[in-house]
C-alpha cells in the first residue's frame, strides 16, 4: 500500500531473499545517490526544511538520516563478513534526526558522502557469493538476518526516502 509514510510500500526484513532480489537491492543501493540527489535538486532552504508528511521528518533530515542509516548498515555488512553472527545495536535514529547538523547543515555534504560510501558499498556486495550472502548476524531491534537480508533492507531504504522527497515534490507542484 503507497501512502505518505510508506511510499514504495512496508518492507518485512526477515522474509527470505531471492538472488535476485539480492541483485535488484544492490543495484537499487548503487543508484541511491543520484537518485537522492536528482530528488533534492533546487530545493531551497525553505523547500528542503519542509516534512514530507504530517508529523515527518524535513526534506533536509531525510537526507542526513539517509547517510546516518546507510554509514551504519555498511559497517553492519563488514561486522557480519568478518565476524561470527556479530551483534548489531540499532540506534535512536529518530533523535539522530533532531541534532542540529542534521536539522540545518545543506543537503550537499551528506549527498558526498553518500557518492563515496555507496561507491565502496557496491563494490563490495557485486562481489560477494552465496555463502557470504548467507552469513548471519543478530541485529536487537529486528532479530536475526542473513547478509542478503541486509542488502535487502537497505535496497528498499534507498527507494523509501527518495519517494518521500519526489512524493512531497509531485504534491506540491515543485
Amino acid at each position: 500500500m503507497n501512502d505518505l509514510r510508506y511510499p514504495v510500500g512496508r518492507h518485512d526484513p526477515s522474509a527470505p531473499v531471492t538472488p535476485e532480489q539480492v541483485r535488484q537491492a544492490i543495484a537499487d543501493i548503487r543508484e541511491l545517490p543520484r537518485r537522492l540527489a536528482e530528488a533534492v535538486r533546487g530545493l531551497d532552504d525553505a523547500q528542503l526544511d519542509t516534512p514530507y508528511r504530517p508529523q515527518g521528518w524535513t526534506v533536509r533530515q531525510a537526507v542526513h538520516h539517509v547517510v546516518d542509516s546507510h554509514l551504519n548498515a555498511y559497517v553492519r555488512l563488514r561486522l557480519a563478513l568478518t565476524e561470527d553472527r556479530p551483534a548489531i545495536r540499532g540506534y535512536r535514529q529518530e533523535l539522530w534526526a533532531e541534532l542540529p547538523d542534521a536539522r540545518t547543515l545543506p543537503v550537499e555534504p551528506s549527498l558526498e558522502i553518500l557518492r563515496g560510501l555507496h561507491e565502496r558499498w557496491t563494490a563490495l556486495l557485486d562481489r560477494l557469493d552465496a555463502g557470504q550472502l548467507a552469513r548471519p548476524l543478530e541485529h536487537s531491534e529486528l532479530g536475526p538476518l542473513t547478509v542478503g537480508q541486509l542488502t535487502c533492507l537497505y535496497g528498499w531504504h534507498s527507494r523509501h526516502h527518495v519517494a518521500h522527497v519526489t512524493s512531497l515534490r509531485a504534491r506540491e507542484g515543485w
